[in-house]
């Protein structure tokens, strides 16, 4: 095998471009909270689980989710703060699973609770939600050596929607990279290093080079 083999279709290279949205729900304690974590759409939870991955794309680890961020904050739930941020996003393929590990965890603090705290006027969860745009880069590949090209050059939006839009807001299973090594162009191994990667870990930067690491080796190995 060498490294230009043809894959059986190309890698299409998207970008995502998000608007922020306001869904008109809010919450001033933990009770609130969950009533309304029950039932907001997916988006909602995605939104405030994932948008501090681009925003905050120069710090590794990523800052918590904006729940534990809230939970710290606002409300002096300093334990259940950690709990929250200690959620690891890699279990969850589902939004729904990760719907409920949150609930889960709150739920659990408010059944040991004794005084419901109230976050102080003006610093209540606004519930939001990213209305998503997906767009074409032009770029596309066929090969193994076209594929590490474009990644070296599309923008971070493209690495994040590829590896975190793909896997759990799209519920696809699996980063859009290592489906498409593992199916396409039957680079099994290679795929199976991507998918090993937790991209909760890195920048995205440094997830961006990180895969490119692992091609190159793989490059190199196929001569």
């Amino acid at each position: 095998m060498t490294p230009n083999i043809s894959a059986k279709e190309a890698f299409e290279f998207h970008s995502c471009l998000s608007l922020t949205l306001l869904t008109g729900r809010s919450a001033r304690d933990l009770a609130e909270l969950v009533e309304h974590l029950r039932v907001v759409p997916g988006a909602v939870i995605y939104h405030h689980t994932h948008h501090f991955l681009v925003q905050h794309q120069f710090l590794s680890p990523e800052p918590p989710n904006d729940f534990a961020y809230w939970a710290t904050n606002s409300l002096l739930e300093e334990a259940l703060g950690e709990q929250l941020a200690a959620i690891n996003l890699m279990r969850f393929s589902a939004m729904r699973d990760l719907r409920n590990a949150i609930i889960s965890v709150i739920q659990r603090h408010l059944d040991r609770a004794t005084n419901l705290r109230a976050a102080p006027a003006g610093e209540e969860f606004h519930f939001k939600q990213s209305a998503s745009f997906v767009v074409p880069t032009g770029l596309r590949a066929f090969d193994l050596r076209q594929f590490r090209e474009a990644l070296a050059h599309v923008s971070i939006t493209s690495i994040s929607f590829h590896t975190f839009d793909a896997r759990l807001h799209l519920e696809r299973g699996d980063s859009d990279f290592a489906r498409w090594l593992d199916t396409s162009l039957g680079e099994h191994a290679l795929a199976d290093s991507i998918r090993n990667i937790d991209p909760y870990t890195f920048t995205l930067e440094g997830l961006r080079r990180r895969i490119i690491t692992l091609i190159d080796e793989r490059i190199a190995e196929l001569g």
